[in-house]
């Protein structure tokens, strides 16, 4: 079993070089399979749902919406207190821990998929705990930090997260292959729609097996937690996790900062969603909720009792610093765009391109199931797969360029791909064939995931940079926290303007989003009297 680390400092060469990057390399390489499964267990409600409307289930497709949407308010509301755990819990405990918690969402998602007339809220029940896997990354990318010294943040942190975000194009790939064979037994349900894999269509009438989505992480969860107890470290080093407890205590405090969290995320939850989805029925704007759940959580932790208070109020100075809330926006603009376009791609393709838009008496109708649509389920996996896949590369560019130019320079491309995508989806949502206009509409959107992996790299690279050691940590997990919240706003954005026929109007406003970040990230880091030249 790893020892804690009483020492710690990566910036002397003469340490680093004999043994400080063999340990961190090992906690980097037990790290990332670990954020891979959290992702993938955050975000398979995307792929679960299409393949539910292929089976049938009885929710309507706004229902089903709701589900990939309920799990990215949580993941993203989870992030905040994980953005602290390290410094109160350490690494090795934090990852083990969480790592583990992930087998409960898994286990109960493949439990209720046995069954079509499952009540809703029991899905999103699961879709909540689900969250525990999008709070990972930002414990994840703060252990990171600590470990690695800062001329190598942007490959170091690129590599964690880029093949940690792995995990949507795992869980894209993975998910439709294991629902084909009857791996954990269980009865079959048979499809009522075509569906899709990466090796061809499946049609309809053939059993699929859906509860497999979840119990496959479950055989992938354990050995992984296990993996973390024994191999990764806490570092106990005064600037990094002094006066570390017993394990059993510091899970504790993870737990309790965790139900904080999951509290407030289900209390936005019941004052956004109509009362036939389990809300309120108040159905109040996003934009009123998801501030007031964001201020609801990092007050309540200021309220936890004894070290961890003391910890949490020294950890908030990074909110008196103005290039948090500046690296929070731009954040926001490259990985809440991965992660809430991971989200709802595929159930967008499907409503969009599967379905044909005809004209009757006058009136637009979006419900005759295209036979020449293509497959969600094929093309759903390509565009996070880009995604996670370049951004070490944008990470190691940044190392060498700067990380705001790089910044700058994807985010006019976010834009113009935005607005190219939003002409093509206006078409396609306007026409009987809209399959004519899918190949330039996935185009568009791989060129905006790549632009959103590299953005990813090159913003961890600035943060590095401008932040020193003690803010780094804390600073990257809550700009994740808030920026996975586009895992909840990208689905609920697309689902309101499909509802209203108007799906392209939720690319405009992105693209308006981007507008503004490429203002910002030149006033803060481009411009000729910028506070920190092109960090």
């Amino acid at each position: 079993m790893a020892k804690n680390l009483e020492t710690w400092n990566p910036e002397d060469e003469r340490f680093w070089m004999s043994d400080g990057k063999r340990i961190a390399t090992r906690n980097l390489w037990i790290s990332i399979p670990c954020l891979l499964a959290g992702f993938a267990v955050w975000l398979y409600w995307g792929i679960i749902t299409v393949q539910m409307i292929n089976l049938k289930f009885p929710f309507t497709q706004a229902e089903l919406f709701t589900l990939a949407a309920i799990a990215g308010l949580s993941g993203a509301t989870l992030r905040i207190p994980s953005s602290f755990f390290i410094r109160i819990a350490g690494g090795r405990n934090t990852i083990a821990f969480t790592t583990a918690l992930l087998i409960i969402p898994a286990a109960g998602t493949g439990y209720l998929l046995q069954n079509p007339d499952t009540p809703l809220w029991q899905f999103q029940a699961m879709a909540l705990l689900s969250g525990f896997g999008g709070g990972n990354f930002a414990s994840s990318m703060s252990n990171i930090s600590f470990f690695f010294p800062k001329r190598v943040q942007g490959y170091s942190l690129g590599m964690n997260a880029g093949l940690g975000n792995f995990g949507v194009t795992t869980m894209q790939i993975v998910v439709p292959l294991v629902m084909t064979v009857g791996l954990f037994g269980g009865s079959a349900l048979v499809l009522a729609f075509t569906s899709g894999t990466l090796i061809g269509k499946i049609p309809a009438g053939t059993e699929t097996y859906i509860h497999n989505a979840g119990y496959v992480w479950v055989v992938i969860l354990v050995p992984l937690a296990i993996a973390a107890w024994l191999g990764m470290n806490n570092i106990t080093a005064e600037h990094v996790t002094p006066g570390l407890g017993s394990a059993p205590a510091a899970f504790g405090k993870i737990l309790g900062m965790l139900m904080i969290g999951l509290i407030a995320a289900a209390g936005g939850l019941w004052l956004l969603l109509p009362a036939d989805a389990g809300g309120s029925g108040l159905e109040l704007s996003k934009w009123i909720v998801l501030p007031l759940v964001i201020a609801a959580t990092v007050y309540a932790l200021r309220l936890f009792p004894g070290p961890v208070r003391k910890s949490l109020i020294r950890q908030y100075s990074i909110f008196g610093n103005k290039h948090t809330w500046a690296m929070t926006v731009i954040y926001t603009m490259t990985f809440g765009s991965f992660i809430g376009f991971s989200a709802a791609f595929g159930l967008a393709i499907k409503v969009v391109f599967g379905f044909q838009h005809i004209e009757v008496d006058g009136v637009m109708t979006h419900d005759t199931l295209n036979p020449n649509g293509p497959s969600a389920l094929m093309y759903a996996w390509t565009g996070p797969f880009i995604g996670a896949l370049i951004r070490p590369l944008g990470g190691m560019i940044s190392d060498r360029f700067g990380g705001a130019l790089v910044t700058q320079i994807i985010s006019l491309v976010m834009i113009a791909c935005a607005l190219g995508a939003a002409y093509f989806l206006t078409a396609a949502y306007a026409s009987q064939t809209p399959e004519d206009f899918f190949p330039p509409f996935l185009i568009l959107f791989l060129i905006l995931f790549a632009a959103t992996g590299i953005g990813n790299g090159s913003t961890f690279r600035t943060i590095a940079v401008v932040f020193d050691k003690v803010q780094a940590g804390p600073v990257l997990g809550w700009t994740s926290a808030v920026a996975a919240y586009g895992a909840f706003i990208i689905p609920q954005v697309f689902g309101e303007q499909i509802k209203a026929t108007t799906p392209e109007h939720a690319l405009y406003g992105f693209a308006a989003f981007y507008a503004v970040c490429v203002c910002i990230n030149w006033w803060f880091y481009l411009r000729k009297n910028a506070y920190v030249k092109n960090p």
